[in-house]
């Protein structure tokens, strides 16, 4: 009989620190275009393999190859790259702000542009994203103005949230972009409970749940996968999976799954699993998972591999946790440069067009910047007035409220 020895608690250890060489050989990469292309309305039984590999279309020539080569067009390609670099030039522009005391927070989505971005035009009017706060993408590439956008970071008084809400706390019901909790995971049972209602009501629309890979451990993301496997509303479920939660790696979160998609197969989902820095897969999936839900074919849940190459945000210093060049080694790229190779290998685009519509984007995003801070920031210009934190709460506002309006003169 073997000897029993004491339990102990195993907590999973990242596999590099600080100061050590970044290493992603565990990062299992397919060749692009070698995974297959189901038909959407295939078993999710059937198609368990595609919750263990990496959806790729863009090989390092830049071409598309294989079944998920979708046909987007050359405007809307070129169209794609423009927005990811409009979303590179406004991280930088209010990471700027930031650092000079013009808000007091930001997020940057610095390598993982082309997931929004991409998903963003599989859908149309009338569909709703229940976003975290690395989505900004979504609004840019639905034609949302970028000034209401830094009125928001701002706080000012056009903010069109009126100062209730964090910096980067988006929302617009008109572009399909539910408010954002600053509480982990509720968008996601939100996202579930919006389809299920869409569905009881007959509407032909569908809803879209996003979380991060760290957020996967909150309960609320089991009790989204419950409702949406038993009652099959038309909501796709996305992970973007960019390898750290705020200073944890994705281990912790994922347990021993072996990949986030994975844990659609104990749901019944069907799973794919895409590479997040691939604008074209990223495109070529949501379509796929759109097509099945507006043929009533259910929910599909989508694990994007991607890197999150800033910080958590500007209260973060990743080079706390994980080597400083470790963004540098990820194996998957960089998606804008990674388009741009594709666009030029088409002879839809050169280096000269591409600075040309660097210095075009962010002179645009400059224009918007300058028109926000006209308005106000942090700690300047015009304020929401303070008669805004009593309004919106009760349809007819309770005496006690009344009373309170007006000692503070309102």
């Amino acid at each position: 009989m073997d000897k029993e020895t004491d339990p102990q608690l195993h907590v999973p250890e990242p596999a590099i620190r600080p100061g050590d060489t970044p290493d992603f050989s565990h990062v299992d990469i397919p060749r692009a275009g070698e995974v297959r292309r189901p038909d959407p309305g295939e078993n999710p039984q059937e198609m368990r393999d595609l919750a263990f590999s990496i959806i790729r279309v863009l090989n390092r020539k830049g071409e598309a190859v294989g079944p998920w080569a979708d046909s987007l067009s050359d405007e809307a390609l070129q169209e794609g790259l423009r927005h990811m670099m409009t979303l590179r030039a406004y991280d930088a522009r209010m990471l700027k702000a930031q650092r000079q005391g013009k808000t007091s927070f930001y997020m940057q989505h610095l390598g993982e542009e082309a997931i929004a971005c991409a998903f963003q035009k599989a859908l149309r009017k009338g569909d709703m994203n229940f976003p975290t706060y690395r989505q900004a993408g979504l609004l840019i590439a639905s034609g949302y103005p970028m000034s209401d956008m830094m009125n928001q970071v701002y706080s000012n008084e056009a903010d069109p949230v009126r100062g209730r809400q964090l910096p980067v706390f988006y929302s617009s019901k008109e572009h399909g972009f539910f408010s954002i909790s600053g509480n982990l995971a509720t968008q996601y049972v939100q996202a579930v409970g919006w389809a299920m209602a869409a569905a009881i009501k007959g509407e032909r629309k569908l809803s879209v749940g996003w979380i991060g890979d760290g957020s996967t451990a909150e309960s609320d993301f089991h009790g989204a996968l419950v409702f949406a496997s038993t009652y099959k509303p038309p909501v796709i479920l996305n992970i973007v999976n960019n390898q750290w939660a705020i200073s944890t790696f994705q281990g912790i979160a994922r347990g021993g799954a072996g990949t986030f998609a994975a844990r659609g197969h104990g749901f019944g989902l069907p799973a794919l699993r895409v590479d997040g820095n691939d604008y074209l897969a990223v495109h070529a999936a949501a379509a796929w998972a759109v097509e099945r839900a507006r043929r009533d074919l259910g929910p599909t849940l989508i694990e994007y591999v991607t890197y999150r190459a800033g910080g958590h945000s500007t209260s973060d210093d990743p080079a706390a946790y994980r080597p400083k060049e470790e963004g540098a080694a990820w194996p998957l790229g960089d998606p804008i440069l990674r388009l741009k190779t594709h666009l030029i290998q088409k002879g839809l685009w050169s280096e000269e067009r591409h600075t040309q519509a660097e210095a075009e984007v962010m002179d645009g995003v400059i224009a918007a910047q300058k028109e926000a801070e006209a308005i106000g920031t942090l700690h300047s210009g015009n304020r929401p007035s303070p008669r805004e934190m009593f309004e919106d709460v009760y349809a007819e506002m309770p005496p006690h409220l009344v009373r309170q309006r007006h000692e503070v003169g309102y």
